[in-house]
C-alpha cells in the first residue's frame, strides 16, 4: 500500500489495516489516531513527531522503526518486534508492550532514552542492550522482563515492578529507584553506584558482585539476598533488612550500617567497616 491510498483511506473513516506493508514509508508529522496496524510490516518506517494515541501495533513487524517524540499513549504493542527501534523523547504513557501468547515483546537495542514509560507494561518483555538512559518508568511493569545489558542511567525507576527480572551488568548509575519492587531479581554484576533506593524491596534478589558504590539503600529489604563480592562502599544501609543477606567478600569500607539488620547474614571475608 502507498501512503497516499493509506491516508485517503484513514481520512474516509477506516481504521483497520490489517497486514499492511509499509516498509521504509514516511509517516511523519502526521495524526493516526487509533489506527490499527495489527501484524503489519512497518520495518524502517517513519513516526517521528506522529500521534498514535490508542494505535494498535500488535505483533506487528517494527524493526528499526523511528518513533522519536511520537505519542504512543494507550498504545498496544502486545507481541510486537521492537527490535533496534528509535523511541527517543516518545510518549508511551499506558502503553502495553507485554508478550502475546505466541511471542514476547522485542526492544533488543532499541532506543528509548529520555522516553516516557510511566505505568506502561512490559510483562515479560526484552530489551536486551536497550538505551533507556534518562527514561521515566514510574509504576511501569517490567515482570520478569529481561533488561541484560541495558542502559538505566539517570532513569526514574519510581514504584518500578521488577520482580524476578533480568539486570544483569545492567548500568543503573544515577537512577532513582525508591518503592521498587524487585523481589528475586537479578543484579548480578549490574553498575547501582549512587542510585537511590529508598524502601525498595530486594529479597531474594542477587546482587552479586554488583557496584553499590555511594548508592542509597536505605529502610530496604534485602532479606535473603545474594551480594556476595558486592562493592558497597560509602553504602548507606540505614534501617535496612539484610537478614540471611549473603555478603561473603563483600566491600563495606565506610558503608554506614545505622539500624540495620543483619541476623544471620553471611560475612565470611567480607572487608567490614572501621
Amino acid at each position: 500500500m502507498e501512503v497516499e491510498e493509506l491516508l485517503e483511506q484513514y481520512a474516509a473513516g477506516e481504521r483497520l489495516f490489517r497486514s499492511v506493508n509499509l516498509t521504509g514509508a514516511d509517516l511523519s508529522g502526521l495524526d493516526l489516531q487509533e489506527v490499527n496496524f495489527i501484524r503489519a510490516n512497518l520495518q524502517n518506517t517513519t513516526f517521528i513527531n506522529t500521534n498514535l494515541t490508542g494505535v494498535n501495533f500488535r505483533e506487528a513487524k517494527l524493526m528499526g522503526v523511528d518513533l522519536s517524540d511520537a505519542n504512543l499513549a494507550e498504545a498496544n504493542l502486545i507481541g510486537a518486534n521492537l527490535t533496534d527501534a528509535n523511541f527517543t523523547r516518545a510518549q508511551l504513557t499506558g502503553a502495553s508492550l507485554r508478550g502475546s501468547s505466541s511471542r514476547s515483546v522485542t526492544l533488543n537495542q532499541a532506543n528509548l532514552s529520555d522516553a516516557n514509560l510511566a505505568e506502561a507494561n512490559f510483562t515479560s518483555a526484552n530489551f536486551i542492550g536497550a538505551n533507556l538512559s534518562n527514561s521515566t518508568l514510574i509504576r511501569t511493569n517490567l515482570l520478569k522482563a529481561n533488561l541484560s545489558g541495558a542502559n538505566l542511567e539517570n532513569a526514574n525507576l519510581t514504584n518500578v515492578i521488577m520482580r524476578e527480572s533480568t539486570l544483569e551488568g545492567a548500568n543503573l548509575t544515577h537512577a532513582i529507584l525508591s518503592g521498587a519492587m524487585l523481589s528475586g531479581a537479578n543484579l548480578h554484576e549490574a553498575d547501582l553506584s549512587r542510585v537511590t533506593m529508598v524502601g525498595a524491596d530486594l529479597s531474594d534478589a542477587n546482587l552479586s558482585e554488583a557496584n553499590l558504590r555511594g548508592a542509597n539503600v536505605s529502610w530496604t529489604i534485602l532479606r535473603g539476598a545474594n551480594l556476595s563480592r558486592a562493592r558497597l562502599y560509602r553504602t548507606k544501609l540505614n534501617w535496612s533488612n539484610l537478614s540471611g543477606v549473603n555478603l561473603i567478600e563483600a566491600v563495606l569500607l565506610d558503608t554506614v550500617l545505622y539500624h540495620t539488620n543483619l541476623r544471620d547474614a553471611d560475612l565470611r571475608g567480607a572487608i567490614l567497616p572501621d
